[in-house]
């Protein structure tokens, strides 16, 4: 048995396996189910043919989830797992991570169960930097309590719950990461098989709170809510695509940039032709100021899906929670300084007695 090493310093200190892994091994014996066509098979193949490269014994992999559809994630793997409470699986795999350096911890969610009940407990993972990675499935609706709308829904959304249209202003899950610190922030889709399981790739490389936006389509509630970063015809004008030390173009003939005006700093797309090629915006993710990644966030449509960024916002290198907490019980348990007669005296406090 030995321990992860580069090129995946997220997985540092966890076992690898000493045999080579395939998809099948990752799969577990329960029936999938979800409504067909649902975008969730698309990220249960990737997920489970993606996690074989990583190495690791399967052991040594948890994926925790709330409540939802795609809260059903953990039955499909053949590895440990939770579903847990609704919203509550951040906290939940907080404590797994902070505890057991020696696991792979994964979350999975949806824009229900991670922005709405479970915001909070959302937000204090990423604050905090916790290294654990979180998938969060966004199809803009509530699939598994049929169709009611959700945080992520557009204005004027018509749903069980919002017959006259949704008043709500809409969450951005990349907004929100970034504005909550995270230290990886990355969007991606579906059914692109191919971007999905390189975006995992560099989560799982990360140390660090590693949250994912997947756009997932629902094809019973919500049916064609990414329609225009996914058909042929239209995905080229739509995706914003997202690469770290390159331009940022898009387009079908590469036509359109994404520029940020000088007076005001505001970042906004034109056509290249009517712009000085040298000032687009170069990509830098690794960029320790999180402003731009957020500006690039709001290049997002809030209404009806009409055109994002897809790709690594944000990958930068900070001390994790777990790291640290791991660390302080290391020096308080086992060191000989005065933070460990501290600690003894605040445990025994005022009122204890020897008999």
């Amino acid at each position: 048995m030995t321990t992860q090493e580069l090129p995946f310093p997220g997985l540092a200190g966890v076992p690898t396996s000493d045999a080579p892994q395939n998809r099948k091994e990752y799969t577990s014996d329960q029936e999938v189910r979800w409504c067909p066509g649902c975008g969730d098979y698309a990220v249960l193949a990737a997920v489970q043919g993606f996690l074989p490269e990583l190495g690791l014994r399967r052991e040594n992999v948890v994926f925790v989830s709330g409540i939802g559809c795609s809260s059903r994630f953990p039955y499909y793997l053949d590895t440990y797992g939770i579903h847990s409470i609704h919203g509550r699986a951040p906290a939940i795999a907080t404590g797994i991570a902070t505890a057991r350096e020696d696991l792979s911890v994964w979350v999975v969610t949806g824009d229900g169960d991670a922005l709405s009940i479970g915001g909070n407990h959302l937000i204090h993972a990423m604050r905090r930097n916790v290294n654990l990675k979180i998938l969060l499935f966004n199809n803009r609706i509530y699939g598994l309590t049929k169709g009611q709308y959700s945080p992520t829904s557009e204005p004027g959304k018509i749903t069980k719950s919002t017959p006259m249209g949704s008043i709500d202003q809409p969450f951005n899950p990349v907004s929100l990461a970034l504005g909550a610190e995270a230290s990886f922030v990355a969007r991606t889709i579906d059914s692109d098989r191919k971007h999905l399981t390189s975006v995992l790739s560099a989560a799982a490389a990360h140390r660090g709170t590693a949250l994912v936006e997947i756009y997932q389509n629902c094809p019973i509630f919500n049916d064609g809510a990414f329609d225009a970063v996914k058909d042929n015809d239209t995905k080229a004008d739509a995706i914003i695509p997202l690469v770290h030390g390159e331009p940022i173009r898009f387009g079908a003939e590469g036509q359109y940039g994404v520029v940020r005006e000088k007076e005001t700093g505001s970042i906004f797309a034109v056509e290249v032709a009517d712009a000085n090629e040298a000032d687009l915006l170069v990509h830098d993710a690794h960029n320790p100021d999180p402003s731009t990644a957020f500006a690039l966030s709001r290049l997002t449509d809030a209404g009806v899906l009409h055109r994002a960024p897809i790709g690594i916002f944000r990958d930068v290198e900070r001390p994790t929670y777990d790291d640290q907490a791991r660390e302080q019980i290391t020096t308080a348990s086992e060191g000989t300084d005065d933070r460990q007669h501290a600690l003894a005296r605040l445990i025994a406090g005022s009122d204890t007695w020897t008999v």
